[in-house]
């Protein structure tokens, strides 16, 4: 499904409900999935749920009960279903998109995702709900953007960024509940504490900026061809540690703005 206005244009896929492609004045600025890995996690930009991150041991326990989901990526259970599952068009006009999709096996719980796209000259606006009309359940989501180290102008992209704090984590890669100090890049990190929304810049080609109502930030830069800026609604392993309880009548919704200038 394509959105354009002016020189932006936004691809989404029904399967996975992803931003397969942004092109902004004619530069691709997300990985697309020929290069160079086809997982279905390492590319576009996918929206995570109904958690982000990785599941420790793919192990959940809620309200008295313990659910055990397919280690996606061992030893975890990494980023949800939802990026797996087909969604379905619940409006669409040429610079609006709203897509829909029932959480579905393994999550145990039901329950559902939409997602709206709403693009602008300058800006690409992406809204996730999280509900559930029987029942109570835990969720976590946010989006995993893959963005390209390089363009097809200008130079490689360097990233900016203010957290205050970032999460220390023990040896399955898992938050601890810690916050310690931003250690020296390269980083695969869940920041807090954001001064500033995040930015990324190809000197000679643009500048983007990813501001979202969710206050957590994954940044992974360690890959050679693309780094990663993702909002989450908390940090991974958080549908164990607080989830945040979707309930009949009161959803987990946020967004995400990506939002660009052209550089001389």
């Amino acid at each position: 499904m394509e959105l354009r206005i002016g020189s932006a244009t936004a691809n989404v896929e029904l399967a996975g409900g992803r931003l397969s492609s942004l092109v902004i004045d004619g530069l691709e600025l997300l990985v697309s999935k020929a290069a160079p890995d086809t997982k279905a996690t390492r590319w576009g930009s996918f929206p995570m749920a109904p958690w982000a991150g990785r599941l420790p041991f793919g192990k959940l326990h809620f309200d008295g009960d313990d659910y055990e989901f397919p280690l996606t990526s061992p030893p975890h259970a990494n980023h949800g279903v939802s990026h797996l599952q087909d969604w379905s068009i619940a409006s669409e006009t040429s610079t609006q998109l709203v897509i829909t999709t029932t959480l579905d096996d393994p999550w145990p719980f039901g329950g559902s995702a939409t997602q709206t796209f709403t693009l602008a000259e300058d800006a690409l606006t992406v809204g996730i709900e999280i509900a559930n009309d029987e029942r109570a359940m835990p969720a976590l989501t946010g989006w995993h953007p893959w963005f390209r180290r390089q363009l097809d102008r200008g130079q490689s992209a360097e990233i900016a960024v203010s957290p205050s704090h970032t999460y220390e984590l023990d040896a399955d890669m898992i938050p601890t509940g810690n916050l310690i100090a931003v250690p020296a890049p390269p980083w695969n990190e869940t920041f807090v504490g954001m001064a500033a929304p995040p930015v990324i810049r190809w000197a000679d080609a643009l500048e983007l900026e990813i501001s979202s109502t969710f206050d957590h930030w994954v940044v992974f830069t360690e890959p050679e061809h693309a780094l990663c800026v993702e909002p989450q609604s908390g940090p991974p392993n958080q549908l164990n540690s607080a989830p945040t309880i979707v309930k009949p009548g009161t959803p987990l919704t946020g967004t995400m703005t990506l939002r660009w200038k052209q550089l001389p």
